[in-house]
């Protein structure tokens, strides 16, 4: 009696313990199946870019107009510098720009005989005197014109420093007004690619991978390239360009399902 009890208690017990090892199997093997399904899913992906270009103008402009004078007599080289002072500001006046729009520098004076590190060689004069007036505005159409006009100066007998209109820059200070918008459209033209991308080969696009948004950039209005991957030759000829491209590009990588 005593034995059969045990014996009926022992398979109850080897039941037990099948199921357990069963149910164990089939766990593990829904955990296996859905880390290979994960891992699976991992491999299947699509990086793509999202390219925005917008055409802005310039809403600053930085112009210095540097001059010197070359001579032996201070007192005369000083007049003489203090006479192309007064012509330029004329001329800027002439040209609408508002004293409130123009900065002027200190004088400099350089003794050419009191330079100890000279190369021995005797310079044609003494002294040289330099100054600057520098034109900032938001009036950048105005700058540009006047900018044109600067052979007046020359007949005048100011010759500026550099070319004509050369140190003229142009700046755009309104970058984080478009910054939203391009971001979106940018992020909406790397999913379309994704959607495109994915068609092709039988998928749909899943969730996020990564992404990375890309860095602004600020180029000549014909430096902008089709090529997403090329940020451009930025800080050439920007500054000199009245017209601008902003540019963006956003890479996102997109996970693929079927």
């Amino acid at each position: 009696m005593s034995m059969g009890g045990n014996h009926q208690s022992s398979r109850s017990g080897l039941t037990v313990l099948g199921m357990l090892l069963a149910f164990g199997l089939i766990v593990c093997g829904w955990v296996l199946g859905t880390e290979i399904k994960a891992t699976r899913l991992s491999d299947r992906y699509v990086a793509v870019k999202g390219l925005v270009e917008r055409k802005v103008k310039s809403d600053l402009a930085i112009w210095p107009l540097s001059y010197k004078e070359a001579g032996d007599d201070l007192v005369s080289l000083y007049a003489k510098a203090e006479s192309d002072k007064k012509m330029i500001l004329q001329f800027l006046d002439q040209q609408g720009i508002q004293s409130s729009e123009i900065e002027t520098g200190v004088v400099r004076v350089i003794d050419k005989q009191a330079n100890e590190y000279g190369d021995g060689r005797t310079a044609a004069y003494r002294y040289i005197v330099e100054q600057q007036i520098t034109v900032r505005t938001t009036r950048v159409d105005q700058v540009a014109a006047a900018a044109q006009k600067t052979i007046v100066l020359l007949q005048k007998g100011i010759v500026l420093d550099g070319d004509r209109g050369a140190a003229l820059t142009y700046k755009f200070t309104s970058l984080n007004s478009i910054k939203p918008d391009m971001i979106s459209e940018a992020t909406r033209n790397a999913r379309a690619a994704a959607d495109r991308f994915a068609s092709d080969a039988g998928s749909k696009v899943g969730s996020i991978r990564s992404a990375s948004q890309g860095v602004f950039s600020i180029l000549a209005a014909d430096q902008a390239s089709s090529n997403p991957g090329d940020a451009g030759d930025a800080g050439q000829t920007a500054d000199s360009s009245l017209t601008k491209t902003v540019r963006v590009v956003t890479s996102v990588e997109y996970y693929l399902e079927k």
